[in-house]
């Protein structure tokens, strides 16, 4: 078993992600910490061999956490959940041991595939017989490269409408999403449609006082 310290300041988010973790075959959550101090406490009582570790920590940065721990001699990898998108922290990061990135919010789906990857990149061992296996080993941690989007659809646009369409708890009409978003019914009602060919969104009637349904968009999160 892969033995994960999950370090999130949030409870609520924390118990997610522990359950997240204990979801994937083959991982199993050590401690919980809630801070820094509580890490550092939990990475003494027993050793870990992953961090699923925030880097907005209520006593310090996680990425001042994880040099202590390095200089320290703990050689635990990591995972960063985090909402920081600056890429000179991601660098950072990387220098200091982080073999991933998760951005929030993320879905099961999105945590289970990098806890994937990193059990298989783990259980890589013994010499490489060449260049190719090295790139392989190394292959097993890099994300699958986004498909490409139908003709007419931009990523922006995507992420924007997929934005709007996760913060509506109760669904939205295309023509509710092209209002709030500035753009047209037409043009919302295709990215709303491109969501739930790709298994994000699902659309049902929604029957209004006069004229004819309209059809109602939920997100879906492919992790449940």
């Amino acid at each position: 078993m892969i033995r994960v310290l999950v370090v999130e300041d949030d409870p609520v988010a924390a118990d997610a992600h522990r359950l997240y973790v204990e979801r994937v075959p083959g991982f199993a959550v050590a401690a919980v910490a809630h801070s820094r101090a509580e890490a550092v406490r939990a990475l003494d009582r027993a050793p870990v061999d992953l961090l699923l570790l925030d880097l907005y920590l209520p006593d310090g940065h996680g990425l001042h956490l994880l040099r202590s721990l390095r200089a320290a001699g703990h050689a635990a990898d990591v995972i960063a959940v985090t909402s920081a998108r600056d890429l000179s922290v991601v660098r950072e990061g990387v220098s200091l041991g982080v073999v991933q990135y998760v951005l929030k919010p993320f879905t099961f789906a999105t945590l289970r595939d990098r806890l994937v990857r990193y059990a298989e990149f783990r259980a890589a061992a013994g010499e490489a017989s060449g260049q190719d296996e090295v790139d392989r080993a190394l292959g097993a941690l890099r994300a699958p490269q986004p498909s490409r989007l139908p003709k007419g659809l931009s990523a922006p646009t995507l992420e924007a409408v997929t934005r709007a369409l996760r913060a509506a708890p109760d669904g939205l009409t295309a023509a509710a999403a092209g209002a709030g978003l500035g753009i047209s019914r037409i043009t919302a009602r295709r990215y709303l449609e491109h969501l739930v060919a790709v298994g994000c969104a699902a659309r049902s009637p929604h029957y209004g006082q006069v004229g004819r349904p309209e059809l109602h968009y939920r997100w879906v999160d492919r992790g449940h």
